[in-house]
């Protein structure tokens, strides 16, 4: 996967400086907040403790992206593409209470491969799935049963998430029974699926400004991935607020007034 880095236009810098200057009081009273419970280090640790099966290394990428993007969530969902689709690969743990919640199975989507995973995409209609830091946003009742919305947060890797009705949601073709009729999981349009019997509670217990973190040891993502590089003038940028609204959701112009009937309207999923 292959993707430029997002240039910095005079108007978008102006944005972001009158941002700044909008969001310092909120910032010098943030300031003065208590510190986050978790260090990176401590966090990276703490994950590998709760999931001693899951990859070292993806944990490791998990907790620097969470810890860049924002220390106060309280929830973090892991999934690792580079294992097969048919073992458990979907880890979601609870940072405040430090409990493991769920490891499941979870799909990719068919443009990204068969049982192994190999292409990602931001494309809308690729049917491929995203790598990268997301956002959760509401939950809903939409076509495919109760959903989350996700907000991708990485510029050219992920950011079309929203555009593109990348959601969690639940799947019959997502289960072991059907692994054993067919030999692999299925696979979605490019949404991270789940189990029907686990979508309810894995969904309410990321909703909401929690975080999910998509890894594939891919060269040109991870080298250019903001998250995976963070400096501490970055980490104060992310956690500023427009009138309450992200910078990165005020960059992504995507209207979530119109209705979730009128948003699925054009979409097309398994």
């Amino acid at each position: 996967m292959t993707h430029d880095a997002p240039s910095l236009s005079p108007k978008r810098l102006g944005v972001l400086l009158l941002s700044a200057a909008l969001a310092a009081p909120a910032l010098a009273a943030a300031s003065s907040a208590p510190s986050p419970a978790f260090g990176e280090a401590r966090l990276s640790d703490t994950l590998k403790r709760l999931a001693p099966g899951a990859d070292a290394r993806v944990l490791e990428r998990a907790a620097q992206a969470w810890h860049c993007a924002q220390p106060e969530a309280e929830r973090l969902a892991v999934i690792d593409f580079a294992r097969s689709a048919n073992e458990p690969r979907l880890w979601v743990f609870d940072l405040a209470e430090e409990r493991l919640l769920f490891e499941e199975l979870v799909s990719h989507g068919r443009g990204t491969g068969d049982e192994q995973a190999r292409w990602f995409s931001n494309t809308p209609e690729s049917h491929q799935s995203s790598l990268g830091l997301f956002r959760t946003l509401n939950s809903y009742d939409g076509s495919n049963g109760y959903s989350l919305r996700l907000e991708g947060l990485e510029p050219g890797v992920n950011d079309l998430a929203y555009e593109r009705a990348i959601v969690i949601h639940g799947a019959d073709y997502v289960s072991e029974e059907f692994i054993a009729a067919n030999g692999r999981l299925g696979r979605s349009f490019g949404c991270p699926a789940v189990r029907q019997e686990v979508a309810y509670p894995l969904i309410d217990s990321l909703k909401e400004g929690q975080y999910l973190f998509a890894h594939y040891p891919d060269d040109d993502w991870v080298e250019g991935s903001d998250f995976l590089a963070c400096t501490p003038s970055l980490r104060l940028a992310r956690q500023i607020d427009v009138g309450g609204v992200s910078l990165a959701t005020a960059y992504t112009a995507q209207d979530d007034s119109a209705s979730d009937a009128e948003w699925l309207a054009s979409r097309h999923r398994e």
